[in-house]
């Protein structure tokens, strides 16, 4: 499936994004478009205020009119009074309303109203003044009247005798009359009689009319004037009631049009707003629609992808699996020979060779071993992907590991000329808690490494506590090839090495480090790399420091022999030829063994057979070793006391847990030598702690062999009738592959040709038939479909066909 990117959360941000700006913009419109509704809203509210104090100035002014009318009719100070508090009121609400108008030019029509109200109130004034005066003229006329009168009485005058109110005169006609009744009194006799000559009363009074008809004249005169003042007055009243009148409608006019422009704005405001709303529902909804098709048709194809990824995945988990399995049954195939070869090369090594001998033992030693390196560099990389590998916490002797891993790959590589340089602080001398066993994995590989590519010089090994001594360091500094600065990151890399030439000259797989960068992670460490071409080459590893705080137990160590003596042991292995081996390991120690090729047959013998120790393999045909320690344990009559069983597999993918929770007492992991196989007897006979999963890694050197069937004879001690046991199950084994093999070849089960050729392979190593050797090894290769397996078939059969007529020989 192509890689596709998806931007679907991308997009969907986005769509959020995009609706919330929207949002946002709206928002602050509408806030904007709010802000000069509530300011238009104050405004028409403030504008019917004022229309509503200006209509009850109106009413005020119509009121003050009123009054005024009043005063002018009645002349009366009590209703003058009142006209003047009701202005003064008047003007006092003209301020108020100043102080909320808006415009210059309403505060000027405003003040002119008032200016007209005190106009006015003068105006009033100079009426009542007037209307004063024009009273003097009918006290004047009163006061002839009376003279006519009096002229029949002669006695003292008063001047309530000329106004029956003189109160009510104006000072100046209460002057004249009050003068001329003084004078009237004068001019009469103080007798008793009061009577005066007729020609002096006569003259009195025609005196006193002739005055009062002068000043009646004047006043007549004077009323003209004051009339002529009056209307005057009186059209300057109505003029300026009129101009009051309508500076107020001017007024009322200009708030009525203030308010009316306002409410207009208001309105549209208020569909401004609506526009906005509008607008920005349906530019919302067509994003929402524009979005969700969009994330639809995206989430249609994440889907697509998902069902597509899943299948990816699915595929992938299956090859993952089949990859796992591929590499467990390989593993087995092989761990299963190859623990052949090193049993059968130790037991060799035991008995009486010669020097030919031995060195012919020690290079298939190595070669066995040099094979088991690359097979265990392949499992533990699958492990490691797997997530699967086991980290133990022990306590362990730091000097002693470096010290006997260096020491051993040293002997290895003994021909070359090499100083090996150890310094490890004393500070580390104590015991630490961590893997030795993973440690000693990690140093292999770069020790080996340090060796391989060295040809002379030094290799200097240090180790030291950091500064903060939480950690502690490790360095394998060598004056060998080096590596290139734009290589360094390479050699990290699965199955990569620094060039071409490094695999054509030194072999390796190019696992090595990869595996070691990857266990050290997982041992929350870090690896480095130093390195100048040509020069050498510096690793350093740091390593998290825990100190062992436990109390160290004392042990006293035994003798194999002084325990491993006279036990008898069932073996079942379906590989004939390492059930032969185990046999023969334990009955060189004087042990009894019965030896079986399939479950099914020692779960028969059990019933009736008495014996002390089970070793079994696990993956075998029609009943694994799991199903057998099951039916063992479930058996009603047999002689199973919960004797210890061994498990012997060349499986990596299990833990311990596994294997003790099924009820095997330990586990051996394939290839193993005789003497694991003894001291993990002793150790379960002694209760010991039982080391799993035991296996030796040494990095060696691959030398060639030659035909011959000495050594085998040699490893069974001479022993003609274990020699032709062997040839026997060989040849039956080998000729069962045979046909199983045609079989394969024919079908075209490239897996199956592979798993046979690995099968049969390791005993015609034994016997070093490099020939048919060569044959096996080109039907290992994943490529056989470019290759004729016919013709192939042929060259194997007849060469097998040839071998088979010498070793029958050799069995008779």
């Amino acid at each position: 499936m192509e890689s596709k990117k998806s931007y679907m959360p991308i997009k969907v941000l986005i769509s959020y994004v995009a609706l919330l700006g929207l949002v946002v913009t709206v928002a602050w419109f509408l806030y904007s478009e709010n802000v000069v509704y509530n300011q238009l809203e104050n405004k028409i509210a403030l504008e019917k205020t004022k229309i509503l104090r200006v209509s009850k100035l109106f009413s005020n002014v119509y009121k003050t009119e009123s009054l005024s009318r009043k005063t002018i009719q009645t002349n009366s100070e009590k209703d003058f009074k009142s006209y003047l508090i009701e202005t003064d009121s008047l003007k006092s609400r003209i301020d108020t309303l100043k102080q909320i108008v808006t415009t210059q030019y309403q505060k000027t029509l405003l003040d002119s109203v008032t200016y007209l109200l005190s106009e006015k109130t003068e105006n009033i004034r100079q009426l009542k003044t007037i209307k004063n005066k024009a009273e003097d003229e009918v006290s004047v006329n009163t006061a002839i009247d009376e003279i006519t009168k009096m002229e029949f009485k002669l006695r003292k005058l008063e001047i309530q005798d000329f106004t029956k109110n003189p109160n009510d005169l104006g000072s100046y006609q209460r002057n004249v009359l009050q003068q001329y009744v003084d004078y009237l009194n004068q001019n009469i006799p103080d007798d008793s009689t009061n009577t005066l000559s007729k020609q002096a009363s006569d003259s009195i009074l025609a005196n006193s009319k002739k005055l009062l008809s002068n000043v009646k004249l004047k006043a007549e005169k004077k009323k003209e004037s004051l009339n002529f003042e009056e209307n005057k007055l009186l059209k300057n009243e109505i003029a300026i009631s009129e101009q009051l009148r309508k500076v107020l409608r001017i007024i009322e006019r200009e708030i009525i049009i203030n308010s009316i422009k306002n409410n207009s704005l208001k309105e549209k405001s208020l569909k401004k707003v609506n526009e906005i709303v509008t607008v920005s529902a349906i530019i919302g909804l067509l994003l929402t629609i524009v979005f969700s098709i969009i994330i639809v048709s995206d989430y249609s194809k994440s889907q697509l992808y998902k069902k597509q990824l899943e299948i990816a995945n699915f595929k992938t988990k299956n090859l993952l699996k089949s990859r796992e399995q591929l590499i467990s049954t390989v593993s087995h195939d092989l761990k299963t020979p190859l623990s052949t070869i090193v049993g059968y090369s130790e037991l060799l090594d035991n008995s009486d060779i010669n020097t030919k001998q031995s060195y012919f033992i020690r290079n298939i030693k190595n070669s066995s071993e040099y094979i088991t390196q690359l097979v265990q560099d392949l499992l533990d990389f699958s492990q490691i992907e797997a997530g699967k590998i086991t980290i133990e916490k022990v306590p362990f002797l730091l000097p002693e590991i470096i010290d006997e891993v260096a020491k051993s790959i040293q002997t290895v590589y003994k021909e070359k000329n090499i100083d090996l340089i150890i310094n490890v602080d004393e500070k580390l001398n104590a015991k630490i808690v961590g893997d030795p066993f993973r440690l000693k994995q990690i140093l292999s590989n770069i020790i080996g490494n340090a060796y391989k590519f060295t040809e002379q010089g030094f290799i200097r090994i240090s180790a030291y506590l950091e500064e903060e001594h939480n950690f502690f360091v490790i360095t394998i500094e060598d004056s060998g090839i080096g590596i290139e600065k734009e290589n360094q990151k390479l050699v990290f890399e699965e199955f990569a090495q620094a060039n071409e030439n490094i695999e054509k000259k030194y072999g390796g797989t190019g696992l090595g480090l990869s595996i070691c960068q990857k266990i050290i992670f997982i041992l929350a460490g870090k690896l480095n790399l130093e390195s100048t071409f040509g020069k050498g080459s510096k690793f350093e590893i740091t390593l998290p420091l825990l100190f062992d705080t436990s109390m160290p137990a004392e042990k006293s160590v035994k003798p194999l022999n002084t325990i491993l003596n006279n036990l008898t042991f069932i073996v079942i292995d379906d590989d004939t030829n390492l059930l032969n081996l185990t046999s023969g390991v334990l009955k060189q120690g004087n042990h009894h063994v019965l030896s079986f090729n399939n479950a099914i047959d020692a779960l028969e013998a059990i019933e009736n057979t008495a014996f002390d120790f089970i070793i079994t393999d696990i993956q075998m045909p029609e009943m694994d070793g799991f199903l057998f320690v099951k039916k063992l344990k479930n058996l009603p009559d047999s002689l199973y006391k919960n004797q210890p069983i061994i498990a012997l597999t060349g499986r990596s993918d299990l833990d311990i847990s596994v294997y003790t929770g099924a009820g095997f007492t330990t586990v051996i992991k394939k290839p193993y030598s005789p003497k694991v196989l003894l001291e993990t007897i002793l150790h379960v006979l002694e209760n010991n702690s039982i080391p799993s999963f035991t296996n030796e890694q040494i990095h060696i050197k691959k030398s060639s062999k030659i035909y011959t069937l000495k050594g085998l004879k040699e490893f069974l001690g001479n022993d003609k009738k274990a020699l032709k046991e062997v040839l026997k199950s060989f040849i039956s084994s080998t000729e069962e592959n045979l046909i199983f093999l045609r079989e394969a070849i024919n079908a075209k089960n490239y897996s199956e040709i592979n798993s046979i050729a690995h099968r049969a392979m390791p005993m015609f190593k034994q016997i070093q038939a490099d020939e048919i050797v060569e044959i096996l090894k080109n039907m290992e290769e994943e490529n056989l479909e470019s290759i004729d397996l016919k013709a192939l078939f042929e060259s194997l059969e007849t060469k097998t066909g040839m071998l088979f007529t010498v070793l029958k020989k050799e069995i008779l």
